[in-house]
């Protein structure tokens, strides 16, 4: 099928024909590498994309060097599309203006005048017949040693004029302002950095060849991003990043508190205040950020970026409001890196840290090498020059009357003195007035310090390693004129937690009501009497916790298995509740036996009527799932215990009570292990096959004070056990304990005065 699908091509000859597969496959890869090398991947050389490589060339070309006056943006679009870059204009002015905006570029390239876009809206600059610009100071490092032999050149889009291929950067600037593009199968994201902190690591490089990149986090810590927002990725990941030459870096906005207000006055590299306040707001309209009172937006001339947010009250936890709109709003980015670029050998390659330094270093040195030939050959043709006028000087007379005389010269010149061409034309080309100062002494100092820069240049270039100094030297001078300091700070946060539902729920005192029959109600306040509240027909008080509106209400059921709700979801205890088997998913035919309320570090006994338990966390028996978490495994025949709750684990006792009349008391809570999940361990023994047949079982357990009475009930009778009358009961674990007295065989209860 292939070979039938062809179509026609006008570098084949007429008469010939290429199969559809190999025509689309051919077109495909040479649009792709056209995108990847001349339009989204910057060079290793000057860190510059094509197009603005062209921009910064024009500019330096129509003589807007940073000491010029500012012409119309027009002006250098139309020379850069007429000239060397046949393409949309408003795509060409776009890349002219994020060179110029500082909130953009680390160190911008292009010195605008008039409405260049605002970091709040970074799309806003006015139109290029509106704008004025010139190249900065900084662009010298790109462009000063651009007509010294550095660079090769190449024809223009018409062969009418010549362009460079690449620009003689001072210094790295692909990783000084950074870069982001897509091509066709690949991205960049290279982020910007300190022009010191680079100068100092191609300094340590130059010193070291052999320094292995784990030794530059020390000279170039991160990224360092045009605003002054605070770097939280630890140093550690930024180490991998610079390893890998792939990661992300978080960001996060600064802020302090000035009269119970908090004040942002550094948001994140790329960040809208406006979109900031934005999100904060519609959280606010949504109820999720009741805390928070009102918001400005307070940014001027003086103060960039300054957003007040008003808390309702001076006591909201700052820090922890704050952290939760760093994880829900911009106030924190994370920016991807990704160092690819194309390298000296025009490829595209993904690098790490040291291999962009020292690859680029290798570049500078070349480039120093190609400048230092070029200025030696300009010196050696100056002193060839120098000779011959020399000769001139001292046979004036003779050379004038020559050239008076002769119709061609030149080669009379030649003969006469021994002249070359170059020295000759040198000579005629020389104006009559000019002849008197060609004095002697002036041409030979002009000589002998010409000769001292040869011999200099001759023995510079004479090692590597000379030139590598010279290299070091002038990267040192680059970073005393144009570094400053850091902006980006690097330091160590906590990550950032958005709240839950439970932290936006206002805390007050609740109770939590379990029937019989499994349904759930919660009242407002502690002061509930569950006995007292109306029930459905055949259905009764089972179980009551309090605790906190913002807490989470443990269920166990009969098979063991814990569940969680949110108690401020839970029906008011104004009706008579809602059933939990509507709200959860527990298996067929279970009850519920219990409820729990508490901080994630209560502790509670909870155990089996086979005289087994443990000691659990409250944290232990939250689960997330509507079907619950496993918790106490039973025994067979055996059934949950409501659990007791524990205040001091180190001085309460626990009592357990069989329904054959037998009362066992622990000393101490330390007896038993403290597990997230499990059977226990044996408290009060009882054979399995009477637990089994349901002939004997734990009815009751509390846990007490040492000092406190306990209450055993047998129907309407009661018998209160002091402290004293308890040192009776008192066994160690795996026991039967003591039989009660005559008519309390038959208890049901324990109670604690």
């Amino acid at each position: 099928m292939d070979d039938l699908l062809t179509i026609p091509d006008p570098s084949i000859t007429e008469g010939e024909s290429r199969p559809l597969k190999e025509f689309a496959e051919k077109a495909y890869l040479d649009y792709s590498m056209y995108v990847i090398l001349d339009r989204a991947l910057p060079h290793l050389s000057d860190g510059l994309k094509p197009v603005q490589r062209r921009i910064i060339y024009a500019m330096s070309e129509l003589g807007l060097g940073g000491d010029a006056k500012f012409k119309k943006s027009a002006r250098t679009v139309g020379d850069v599309l007429g000239k060397f870059h046949p393409h949309g204009e408003s795509a060409c002015y776009e890349a002219m203006v994020l060179m110029a905006q500082p909130f953009a570029f680390r160190y911008p390239l292009i010195d605008g005048q008039g409405n260049w876009g605002s970091a709040d809206d970074p799309k806003s600059f006015a139109a290029m017949r509106y704008t004025e610009a010139r190249l900065t100071p900084f662009a010298e490092i790109l462009l000063s040693e651009l007509h010294e032999g550095t660079v090769d050149w190449a024809a223009n889009f018409d062969g009418t004029l010549q362009e460079p291929i690449l620009l003689p950067a001072r210094l790295p600037h692909v990783l000084l302002n950074g870069a982001a593009g897509i091509a066709v199968g690949m991205a960049t994201d290279i982020p910007p950095h300190n022009l010191r902190e680079i100068a100092s690591a191609c300094v340590h490089l130059l010193d070291h060849p052999k320094a292995t990149i784990e030794d530059l986090p020390v000279y170039l810590p991160g990224p360092d991003f045009p605003t002054q927002a605070e770097i939280v990725t630890p140093p550690a990941e930024l180490a991998a990043i610079y390893k890998s030459g792939s990661g992300s870096v978080r960001v996060r906005a600064v802020y302090e508190v000035e009269d119970g207000a908090i004040v942002i006055n550094a948001l994140p590299y790329q960040v809208s205040g406006g979109r900031v306040l934005e999100q904060i707001a519609q959280q606010m309209l949504a109820k999720k950020l009741p805390m928070v009172d009102d918001l400005r937006d307070e940014s001027d001339h003086e103060n960039p970026t300054r957003l007040v947010i008003i808390p309702r009250s001076k006591r909201i936890d700052i820090e922890r409001l704050m952290s939760h709109l760093f994880a829900t709003t911009d106030l924190e980015r994370s920016y991807r890196v990704n160092m690819t670029l194309i390298g000296r050998d025009g490829r595209p390659v993904s690098a790490d840290l040291r291999q962009i330094l020292s690859q680029w270093l290798e570049h500078r040195i070349a480039t120093v090498r190609r400048r230092i030939e070029y200025r030696l050959a300009r010196v050696r043709e100056r002193l060839q020059i120098l000779d011959g006028l020399l000769i001139a000087f001292l046979d004036i007379d003779e050379v004038i009357a020559i050239i008076r005389r002769e119709d061609r010269p030149g080669p009379v010149l030649m003969q006469r003195f021994g002249l070359d061409d170059i020295q000759v034309q040198a000579i005629l080309n020389l104006r009559l007035r000019n002849l008197a100062r060609l004095e002697e002494m002036k041409i030979r100092a002009e000589q002998d310090a010409l000769r001292s820069e040869r011999d200099l240049l001759e023995k510079t270039i004479e090692t590597k390693a000379r030139i590598a100094k010279v290299v070091r030297k002038e990267i040192i001078a680059d970073a005393a004129e144009y570094g400053d300091e850091r902006r980006s700070p690097i330091v160590e946060r906590e990550a950032a937690q958005a709240f839950g539902e439970m932290d936006l729920t206002p805390v007050e005192p609740v109770s939590v009501i379990l029937s019989q029959g499994g349904w759930v109600r919660a009242a407002k306040g502690h002061e509930i009497d569950p006995q007292s509240l109306n029930y459905k027909t055949g259905d009764g008080y089972r179980a009551m916790a309090r605790g906190r509106s913002n807490q989470l209400a443990v269920f166990l059921d009969s098979t063991g298995r814990a569940y969680c709700i949110a108690s401020h979801t839970i029906a008011s205890a104004r009706g008579q509740g809602e059933p939990l088997a509507a709200r959860l998913s527990p298996p067929p035919g279970v009850t519920f036996e219990g409820v729990l309320m508490g901080q994630a570090d209560a502790l509670y006994v909870i155990a089996s009527d086979a005289g087994y338990g443990f000691i659990v966390r409250m944290e232990s028996l939250w689960s997330r799932t509507r079907a619950g978490k496993a918790c106490l495994s039973l025994p067979h025949g055996a059934r949950v215990l409501p659990p007791a709750p524990i205040v001091d684990s180190g001085a309460e006792r626990l009592a357990m009570l069989s329904s054959g009349g037998n009362l066992l008391v622990l000393d101490s809570l330390d007896d038993l292990p403290r597990l997230g999940r499990g059977r226990g361990v044996r408290i009060l023994q009882i054979p399995s096959a009477r637990v089994k047949s349901r002939e004997e079982f734990v009815v009751a357990m509390a846990v007490f004070s040492p000092k406190a009475s306990l209450i055993v009930r047998a129907g309407k009778r009661h018998l209160r056990l002091k402290s004293g009358d308890l040192e009776a009961y008192l066994f160690e674990k795996g026991r039967r304990g003591k039989r009660l007295p005559k008519g309390f065989q038959r208890a049901t209860s324990l109670e604690v005065e």
